[in-house]
């Protein structure tokens, strides 16, 4: 697999031989910050760079990700079949047409359940397989069943890089929830469409997030109503801190922490939808944005600060293991425990791991770099896992 950097290297190449010197001016970063890039010696450090970076050469950050990918990637097998299924029933729900429900309300809420399951072990592969007929049956009996099974489906798809259909998804589950006046799923739908939309829109998805959080606040006497805020407030500080807007972002956190000091953590069933707001998600969502904002130390501590195994949705603690790892793997010196971080996460969910191309490229430019010692054995599977080549 190619990773970031050589990516922008062969973009850079096709705008007419651009130089380093030219793409870092335009991006706004610095020509050996690029060249180290390219050459693999140091993974991308943030969104916000992604996007000067895919703005620089006028591509798309999916471009630089390469996403969704080669849909004969291992890692994807199953799901390559079932999208364009997922897609036929989006398309049919979006015409009005529906189909006879192949079984009763209590069959799809069961399979839902299922469903859910594969979700919060963060098997996104599996979970594609389902859906095509889930959500046709969920669609047959509209409401709160289609919000939910359309809210999964927009979940699975983002994971494996068709956000697109993602947000497709997002609103097939705001106009079921809608329908029946649901506010709380009409939240959890709002914040799916907010995670759903690519990086470069950033500011519309913390725009959708703030304008549903004013629509729900009438209705936050209701407890899965405030998780859902929680939870809105979490999306729209993270894009608001790729948008270069760090006092909006903590703003949201703030706010954020004070509905999460009242409501604690969730139960072991993590709360309405297995949204797991509480003061261990928030800290979680802190560590991510000061990834984001460079200040990786930060993340180092706030890591210090969580017990991430109360969450029981594996793409969380997975979360904690990543922005631990590529915070320890920014700073060039303390590879070793990047690793254990990495490995940890690669143990809680494989797949969403391997579908991870930030978690590729840290892990490339750890290799590049153990190549002046022994790399070690935890390194080697990790870069077998992601099809990276390592020296023999």
């Amino acid at each position: 697999m190619d990773t970031i950097g050589a990516r922008i290297k062969y973009w850079r190449a096709r705008r007419g031989g651009m130089t380093q010197t030219v793409l870092a001016g335009l991006a706004g970063l610095s020509q050996p910050y690029i060249s180290q890039i390219e050459a693999g010696h140091r993974s991308i450090d943030s969104r916000s760079t992604l996007i000067a970076i895919a703005s620089a050469l006028q591509v798309s950050v999916a471009d630089l990700l390469d996403q969704p990918g080669d849909p004969t990637d291992p890692a994807k097998t199953g799901a390559a079949d079932t999208v364009p299924a997922i897609w036929a029933v989006l398309l049919e729900i979006s015409e009005g047409e529906r189909r006879n429900p192949a079984g009763s309300r209590e069959q799809v809420v069961a399979a839902l359940g299922a469903t859910n399951a594969l979700r919060i072990d963060a098997d996104y592969i599996r979970m594609s397989r389902t859906l095509p007929g889930l959500l046709a049956d969920a669609h047959g009996h509209g409401g709160v069943v289609l919000a939910e099974a359309a809210y999964l489906t927009s979940t699975c798809l983002r994971h494996l890089g068709h956000r697109h259909l993602a947000v497709d998804a997002a609103r097939v589950a705001q106009t079921a929830a809608e329908d029946v006046e649901h506010h709380a799923w009409r939240g959890a739908s709002r914040f799916a469409y907010a995670q759903a939309l690519p990086v470069e829109a950033t500011g519309i998805a913390a725009r959708a997030a703030a304008r549903t959080m004013s629509d729900l606040q009438p209705h936050a006497s209701d407890r899965d109503v405030r998780q859902v805020l929680g939870q809105l407030h979490l999306a729209a500080a993270l894009r608001s801190a790729v948008g270069g807007q760090p006092v909006t972002a903590e703003d949201h956190l703030t706010e954020a922490e004070q509905e999460a000091a009242t409501l604690g953590d969730p139960p072991p069933d993590g709360g309405f939808n297995t949204m797991c707001f509480g003061p261990t998600n928030v800290t979680l969502w802190r560590m991510a944005i000061a990834n984001e904002s460079g200040d990786h130390q930060r993340v180092v501590e706030l890591a210090r600060t969580v017990s991430v195994d109360a969450l029981p949705i594996a793409n969380r603690r997975q979360a904690y293991w990543m922005d631990l790892g590529r915070a320890l793997a920014q700073s060039g010196r303390r590879d070793r425990e990047a690793e254990v971080a990495f490995v940890r996460a690669e143990r809680i969910a494989p797949s969403l791991f391997v579908l991870n191309p930030l978690a590729r490229d840290a892990v490339s430019a750890m290799v590049r770099r153990a190549r002046r010692r022994a790399v070690s054995k935890e390194l080697r599977v990790l870069a077998r896992r992601l099809d990276i080549a390592v020296g023999a």
